[in-house]
């Protein structure tokens, strides 16, 4: 495999089976969402690659120590610094992205591998004295984490590098063997990842990556009970049918989010504009922890929205391979379309454009729409886009009301001075994250992160969390 491709060269990936590439003749052909100029193609398993693969994991057997695990992910960690230029321009190519939003993405990969390092020398195991009842004994317990047999990650297109990376370094800083299917629209991204894993001295029997129809890889990964744990970001429809047919095995689901921003009448309003704009529009909206919904006190919507209109004219859509494109595309005409079509039927209800709206192929403008109806599709269901709904409320209450108020409950932010009044929020927000005067996604990759309803099971994400989910917890006793 070649280490460093081109500037404008095709690429011809396979994918992988414990480290042996997949022989096909049939490809998936992967083209860019901006000008559908061919970014690469990737090789197709069969159901037969995937029972290999199935078996290769199974077999592994690789015993690393803590310190050749971290060995591996900081080499990782290297040479993606060193390769971070061609990795961005690889996600534009493939996903559409603002090549500024690209290498932020790359930037987070690495810190991701980095954390992942690091825990990987950390013991968490704990100890019981077992003499402290009157039917106690002498002894002491002890707690050791073991890896799982076998793990499959499914990734979504939004972020074609960190998603992978925050399933497959959990992975291989635990000792856990696991299969990675990566989104069939942006699969590029993902395979170099692998391939850079390998030459950091990553086992090939630890790793392998597979695309094909559902059918004959995700079905079989999913449903075989050798495999133990599923991990799967992606849609709501998706992530409940893996739920289904899982079995008997861990599952973890990250699915979609209605993630609001709640202004308030005493917020700062340039920071809360900022968070608006910058919660709306990054990486061309497609983040599960995107805002969503802008929920603005109405003795301040006015003013607000005037700020917002003039704040997003600074986000200039385009080329996401200019230095000057802040929104790219996203993933593909038919997800524009959609975004489209969720305006009108606002429209039609009532709401009013802004500014924005307009739509080339898969390249949508950033949108302010106000007067949103809180029953339009737009904001009960998710609107993956650069879409910024805003909402009256009267007050925080009836913020918090409008914000549980869908079936979604991953990430939300409130802007205000008054801590009480933040912390009120806290306390009454369904979702698994509450973030104050910040957007509602952010985080660090080592903290938690998941949600609850539709937005996935409670079960946390992060380095740290889902290290926890690819191992089981032994303990043993000793006399003492």
């Amino acid at each position: 495999m070649s280490n460093t491709i081109a500037p404008d060269a095709t690429l011809s990936l396979t994918g992988y089976i414990a480290g042996e590439p997949v022989i096909s003749a049939q490809k998936l052909e992967v083209r860019s969402p901006y000008n559908g100029r061919l970014a690469g193609t990737v090789s197709l398993a069969t159901r037969k690659d995937t029972e290999a693969a199935i078996v290769a994991g199974l077999s592994a057997n690789v015993k690393q120590t803590r310190y050749e695990r971290f060995a591996v992910l900081d080499k990782a960690r290297q040479l993606l610094e060193e390769r971070k230029e061609e990795f961005a321009r690889l996600i534009t190519s493939e996903a559409g992205l603002a090549l500024r939003e690209a290498r932020y993405e790359v930037g987070r990969a690495r810190d991701v591998l980095h954390f992942a390092a690091l825990e990987s020398l950390k013991d968490d195991g704990q100890i019981f004295s077992c003499d402290i009842s009157p039917q106690g004994k002498a002894r002491k317990i002890f707690t050791t984490r073991e890896p799982l047999s076998l793990a499959v990650a499914i990734t979504p297109f939004n972020h074609p590098l960190n998603q992978v990376a925050h399933k497959i370094a959990p992975a291989i800083a635990t000792g856990t063997p696991v299969i990675l299917k990566p989104s069939e629209k942006t699969p590029l991204t993902a395979v170099r990842f692998v391939e850079l894993l390998y030459e950091a001295g990553l086992p090939p029997a630890m790793l392998s990556v597979l695309l094909g129809p559902t059918a004959e890889v995700a079905e079989v990964l999913v449903t075989d009970p050798r495999v133990e744990l599923v991990s799967f970001t992606g849609s709501v429809a998706v992530g409940k049918i893996i739920a289904k047919q899982a079995g008997y095995k861990k599952v973890i689901l990250e699915l979609g989010g209605n993630d609001p921003l709640i202004i308030l009448e005493d917020a700062d309003m340039d920071l809360a504009v900022t968070l608006a704009a910058e919660g709306a529009y990054r990486n061309s909206g497609q983040r599960c922890t995107a805002v969503k919904r802008i929920l603005v006190q109405e003795s301040i919507h006015d003013a607000f929205v005037e700020k917002l209109i003039e704040k997003t004219k600074e986000y200039l859509a385009g080329d996401p391979e200019l230095p000057e494109t802040r929104v790219g595309t996203v993933i593909d005409e038919p997800a524009a379309k959609y975004l489209e079509d969720v305006v009108n039927k606002a429209v039609a209800q009532g709401a009013k454009v802004r500014i924005g709206g307009r739509r080339t192929g898969a390249l949508l403008e950033p949108t302010v729409i106000t007067d949103v109806p809180r029953d339009a599709q737009m904001v009960v269901q998710e609107s993956f886009g650069p879409l910024a709904p805003v909402m009256k409320v009267k007050n925080l209450e009836d913020a918090i009301e409008l914000a549980n108020g869908t079936a979604f409950g991953l990430s939300s932010g409130i802007v205000t001075k008054d801590m009480e009044k933040a912390l009120h929020a806290v306390k009454n927000l369904r979702m698994g994250t509450v973030n104050i005067n910040e957007v509602p996604g952010y985080r660090i990759e080592s903290s938690p992160f998941g949600g609850i309803k539709d937005s996935g099971l409670g079960i946390k994400e992060g380095v740290i969390e889902a290290m926890k989910c690819f191992t089981y917890v032994k303990t043993f006793s000793l006399p003492w």
